[in-house]
């Protein structure tokens, strides 16, 4: 990870429900307590461990765009990767294997944070509760992640669950996730600084923005706007801010990461250890590569995959003058016209591409290039945090004109007028707003479902079953089929 690297192995991770087919000889968990958590040096060492798992979250963010109206699946082929092609047409079913991806992925993070959590009174140190606080905060950003894909899910807490103590476990309603979330969250914020020495690592604006998001996804309209207004009004002493509308076009190049306006950010970079046996091992971005121009030749660019393409609904929702298409979706056609350059055309080419993630010439590269590129995630952006707050305190009639004053900023620096709406029509106007302020980020299909909207948006879409994923089937049985498959599955 990019300033934050696994400097050794940690020992052993237990992967929740996750089990491999292949055995070996381990240490056993009484061996590895031993040996570990006697220094700080170890607890940093297993939460850097804890943080590598945030590197395969590529894949929620792409398939949070496919699953949405504002991209297609694409690739080479409609059989290329079926289960992306399965549900950008809302088939998906439970061996969908990127589904399962997700799942073994997110839990495995649950899992490495649980580890710390299970030995956090083992040894004490000074800067122990920033520690525990970071780790918290993962724990709540992969638990986040796995409710708003499956809904009702196996809640384990400080503790990590051992071969055959699966088929004890059962689902936990969705309100209890949640609020595990915020209290952890709770706790982040109350133990987390404003700034840490270490690039990457989360800090009380990520605690507070995170939190934010967790209550405005369950309607808690009060709190997320008590709570996002809070972190916009330290803003300008952490600092944090807007990008200018000048800087803002380089906002997601490679040379331009962790800035004033990342809140949080997905540390990526270019060692190899990759390969498509393997996504998990990439340390570097992979979605960039699969969003990438097929066969192409020009400047600026370089070739990928070309998954993931944009709608042309999506470009369309950008309005005359909105600097921000220029640098969010880029027009593949013109783009050879005004530069000569040539490229192919894949599955349900659309002559648009993510521009906000796709490879760029002089992204260093060690690896293959499709599959370690450094360029960051930036999951969660000060804009991001406006648009919410804006939705909190209009959607919970706390304050339009509160809401229209955030949204406005945004606007502002995409060189558009402000709104001057109130009561619906300004909820709209936000809801506008986020879709394309943050097209290609991974969050439309959520935004769609936590509102109400994406039976109307996403075709294909059946309301009752599409809101959440089913659970992959093989977790289900190697829970020894004691949890009942998501509705209409």
């Amino acid at each position: 990870m990019k300033n934050l690297k696994l400097k050794y192995i940690l020992i052993v991770f237990v992967l929740t429900f996750s089990c491999s087919d292949d055995f070996v000889d381990v240490a056993s968990p009484d061996e590895i307590s031993d040996e570990f958590f006697n220094s700080e040096e170890d607890y940093q060492n297993a939460l850097i461990g804890a943080y590598d798992v945030l590197q395969s979250t590529y894949l929620n963010v792409m398939l949070g765009e496919i699953a949405s109206d504002n991209t297609l699946a694409g690739g080479e082929s409609a059989t290329d990767v079926p289960g992306i092609q399965e549900i950008d047409d809302m088939i998906h079913t439970p061996i969908n294997a990127q589904l399962r991806d997700i799942w073994t992925w997110m839990y495995g993070g649950v899992s490495r944070t649980n580890y710390i959590m299970e030995f956090q009174d083992k040894t004490d140190f000074p800067n122990k509760n920033n520690v525990l606080a970071q780790t918290r905060f993962l724990r709540a950003y992969y638990y986040f992640e796995l409710v708003k894909w499956f809904g009702d899910i196996p809640l384990i807490i400080d503790k990590r669950v051992q071969f055959g103590e699966e088929t004890t476990i059962d689902k936990s309603p969705k309100a209890d996730v949640y609020a595990l979330i915020e209290d952890d969250l709770k706790f982040a914020v109350s133990n987390l600084p404003y700034t840490q020495a270490q690039k990457g690592r989360v800090t009380k604006a990520s605690a507070q923005a995170l939190l934010g998001k967790a209550y405005l996804y369950q309607d808690k309209f009060t709190e997320a706007g008590t709570v996002l207004e809070d972190l916009i009004g330290n803003a300008p002493s952490i600092p944090m801010d807007l990008l200018s509308s000048e800087l803002a076009k380089t906002m997601f190049e490679n040379n331009n990461e962790n800035n004033i306006e990342s809140v949080f950010e997905v540390q990526y970079t270019d060692e190899e250890g990759a390969s498509f046996e393997c996504l998990q091992c990439s340390e570097g971005n992979v979605a960039v590569g699969f969003n990438g121009i097929r066969k192409y030749d020009g400047p600026e660019f370089e070739s990928g995959f070309s998954f993931n393409v944009p709608t042309q609904e999506a470009f369309n929702a950008f309005e005359d003058g909105d600097i921000r298409l220029e640098y969010s979706i880029l027009d593949i056609e013109a783009w050879a016209l005004e530069t000569g350059a040539t490229f192919g055309k894949g599955n349900e080419h659309t002559g648009y591409f993510n521009r906000k993630y796709i490879s760029r010439q002089g992204d260093l590269n060690t690896g293959d290039a499709n599959l370690t590129n450094p360029n960051n995630y930036r999951a969660i952006r000060f804009a991001d945090v406006l648009l919410m707050a804006a939705e909190a305190l209009n959607r919970g009639s706390i304050s339009d004109e509160r809401a229209r004053t955030y949204l406005n900023r945004v606007r502002t620096r995409a060189m558009l007028e402000a709104v001057s709406t109130s009561g619906s029509n300004l909820t709209n106007d936000i809801y506008k707003e986020r879709r394309v302020e943050l097209v290609g980020e991974g969050h439309r299909f959520f935004d769609l479902v936590r509102t109400g909207r994406a039976a109307n948006e996403i075709d294909g879409f059946v309301s009752g079953k599409h809101e959440v994923f089913p659970i992959p089937l093989i977790e289900i049985q190697l829970a020894g089929n004691r949890w009942e498959q998501n509705p209409n599955y």
